[in-house]
């Protein structure tokens, strides 16, 4: 009682909550709601406002959910509110072929039959998902939602991290979480660097709307300059993810609606009847960025903040959402255990456990590309030849369908659907 340091002592270990996240998007969101299932206080820090967030002029993006991910948010309270805006993928097919020429005689077919457990995935808009983010969030004791605000500044010791916002407010707390995104501000400012590869690609995003139904069928057809993707959406509506050089999508871009529709035609074809664009259409780059490391002394990265792969195979939020199942369990359980869960040995565990994942998917996703988006002819043999012997081969066949529902690997609890 007479160590004149005791104030100083005190101070340094007062937190406004256990983690603080900055970033409010879809991973940010998920993991605030993860932590506090499993107990744990979270301040969230979103340099958006919520109403921009909930408009639906925010992001045309939809997002092809994993089986595995619709578990974690099942199991986290979350897919009550967003299933009725999800659509099933019932079956995936994929082809490669030329616009206008229509699609080479082999092909993959994946159905969601061939496995036990229910549709591969499900199909949903960026603006249910947020919206029932925001509303859970909203309404958790757990969670403070600081908005909008941005950081300034960062700071650790072995004790905890402290961040400095725009606004003047300093929040501390035992860990801080990176889900800022592919630019994120935490690991540069940590001194963690990053490898980038520009793919030369923009995708192109929008709703189609079309006279047929797509009976729940995703459709991947490569072509020369990148792949389009059709991807199933609520009513007679589907999402596309269209892939061409910077260059020829600055173009594609500038189109009004109807001369967009005849460009995208011949590549689309007719197999779902008339079509015609169902909303505000936008553009993103497309590269890969890879976070040299994970962790840091109190800090930890999670999503794209940590690794920005190629949208090629859909994964991007499900690899977000497996850091997130795997670094909640990981804390959850080392407080538990009575540990501080900010320290290095806690923090490497949740590093060993997504590396092996997250470096697989990067370069999968990185050689699937580069071996399809290309017009190369002894490639096209080799490629097309190995789609037919994927789908003659049952075994072959439901292995890749059980990678696209999410359901292979070391899964966190959450993942399988199991509460903290």
């Amino acid at each position: 009682m007479d160590n004149p340091a005791h104030p100083l002592i005190l101070r340094g270990m007062e937190y406004d909550s256990e983690i603080a996240i900055v970033g409010g998007g879809l991973n940010g969101c998920a993991l605030a709601i993860a932590l506090s299932s499993g107990g744990l206080s979270v301040t969230l820090v979103d340099s958006l406002a919520v109403d921009t967030a909930k408009s639906d002029s925010f992001d045309g993006r939809s997002y092809a959910l994993a089986l595995a991910s619709k578990r974690l948010l099942e199991a986290v309270g979350l897919w009550a509110d967003i299933a009725a805006d999800a659509q099933p993928m019932l079956e995936i097919k994929v082809t490669d072929g030329r616009a206008g020429e229509g699609p080479s005689p082999f092909w993959m077919h994946f159905d969601h039959a061939e496995i036990e457990e229910g549709p591969m995935g499900y199909m949903v808009e960026d603006r249910h998902l947020r919206r029932a983010f925001l509303a859970k969030i909203a309404s958790d004791t757990r969670i403070k939602h600081v908005t909008p605000d941005t950081v300034v500044a960062q700071s650790v010791d072995h004790t905890g991290a402290r961040i400095s916002l725009a606004s003047g407010k300093t929040i501390r707390a035992r860990l801080l979480v990176g889900c800022d995104g592919r630019r994120s501000g935490v690991a540069e400012r940590a001194g963690i660097t990053r490898s980038f590869k520009d793919y030369g690609q923009t995708a192109l995003v929008a709703a189609i709307g079309h006279a047929l139904p797509h009976n729940g069928i995703a459709h991947q057809f490569f072509m020369p300059a990148g792949p389009l993707a059709i991807l199933p959406l609520t009513g007679s509506r589907s999402s596309i993810v269209w892939a061409e050089t910077h260059a020829r999508a600055a173009e594609l871009s500038a189109l009004d609606d109807d001369d967009f529709i005849n460009a995208l035609r011949p590549a689309f074809g007719d197999f779902l009847g008339d079509i015609h664009v169902a909303g505000a259409r936008f553009s993103y780059p497309m590269n890969l960025t890879l976070a040299s490391r994970l962790v840091d002394q109190r800090l930890v990265l999670v999503g794209d903040a940590a690794h920005g792969v190629h949208p090629i195979a859909g994964q991007g939020l499900n690899l977000g959402l497996r850091d997130i199942g795997a670094l909640a369990e990981v804390l959850v359980e080392a407080r538990r255990r009575g540990e501080d869960i900010g320290t290095d040995a806690v923090l490497a565990r949740y590093a060993e456990w997504r590396r092996f994942d997250t470096a697989t998917l990067a370069m999968a996703t990185n050689s699937f590309n580069g071996l399809f988006s290309n017009d190369n002819p002894i490639l096209r043999a080799g490629r097309d030849i190995g789609m037919g012997l994927v789908n003659a081969f049952p075994a072959l066949r439901r292995n890749f369908i059980r990678e696209a529902a999410g359901l292979t690997g070391d899964l966190p609890r959450l993942l399988q659907g199991r509460a903290l």
